[in-house]
């Protein structure tokens, strides 16, 4: 009989959280048991077989005060997050400090306000998302970043498809289009941006980026109340798409294209994003 362990995490929903989340001191040198709300994940430490059906959520701070990030990448292998080690290797090549406003922690388990009520999404999802698409992010495949943010995981992308490959980060703040670019260019990413088989675009990331379409790997950072159709229109046949689907209890979302076309969808765990809206919704705090 197999048994999994898990243990609960989430991390903050808005910018005051988000800086709370940042900030607080755990209890203890290895927890913090806050509880918060925007996203979780399961990870092996203690079995909680009601986690995944559960409207408690916790958040996991195990790497408080660690100031590198190869140190980081570690601890979230040594509790089981990663267990990859191409993921393990360009989360250790994409330094995470590049990509956090400064005067962040970067290198701490949780998400960082990076304004516009946007944020950047806690190592441990960014670990996990990269997981769940690293077949479909071999080199000379193509991946859509939908709400690209500050840059980070549409960098990770580009560096895992390589020079023959093409990544795309689409977000509708313009500033944080530019603010990513800005990020990529300190990056490992830089010559990838510079050769022009990394993108990053100002657009409606619901509306996909069909100009470079299909995609190998899709993977939307914010949650949708249903899995938008042009998104599944530019998966590619065996492509994989990664989003958090739903309102108040939403879900992670794995759908794949099979070869015929057909979509196969299944649940990964329960999570909380903020919402894929638009841009005037998001500026008006949704």
């Amino acid at each position: 009989m197999n048994v999994r362990y898990y243990f609960p995490v989430s991390v903050a929903y808005d910018s005051r959280a988000c800086y709370e989340a940042a900030t607080t001191k755990p209890t203890n040198h290895s927890l913090s048991l806050t509880l918060l709300h925007h996203r979780s994940l399961s990870l092996p430490f203690f079995q909680n077989p009601n986690f995944l059906t559960g409207n408690t959520m916790q958040r996991f701070c195990s790497v408080n005060g660690i100031s590198k990030n190869r140190a980081m990448v570690e601890r979230l292998q040594h509790f089981g997050v990663i267990t990859s080690s191409k993921v393990a290797e360009v989360m250790e090549t994409v330094d995470r400090a590049l990509f956090v406003p400064s005067g962040s922690a970067p290198y701490d388990d949780s998400p960082m306000a990076i304004g516009y009520n946007a944020t950047i999404s806690a190592p441990h999802m960014h670990a996990t998302c990269l997981q769940l698409l690293e077949e479909n992010l071999q080199p000379g495949m193509r991946a859509l970043d939908v709400g690209s943010g500050t840059g980070y995981l549409t960098a990770c992308f580009a560096l895992m498809v390589g020079p023959r490959g093409r990544a795309v980060g689409v977000e509708h703040i313009p500033e944080l289009v530019s603010f990513a670019i800005e990020n990529i260019q300190k990056s490992a990413a830089a010559t990838l941006l510079k050769d022009g088989s990394l993108f990053v675009h100002v657009g409606d990331g619901r509306e996909g980026w069909p100009e470079f379409a299909p995609y190998d790997a899709i993977h939307v950072g914010a949650a949708a109340p249903e899995i938008p159709q042009p998104l599944i229109d530019q998966l590619k046949p065996g492509g994989r798409m990664v989003i958090p689907v739903g309102n108040m209890f939403q879900d992670l979302k794995v759908v794949d294209k099979n070869s015929d076309g057909s979509i196969s969808i299944r649940t990964e765990t329960s999570v909380r994003y903020v919402p894929l809206t638009s841009r005037e919704a998001q500026l008006r705090g949704y």
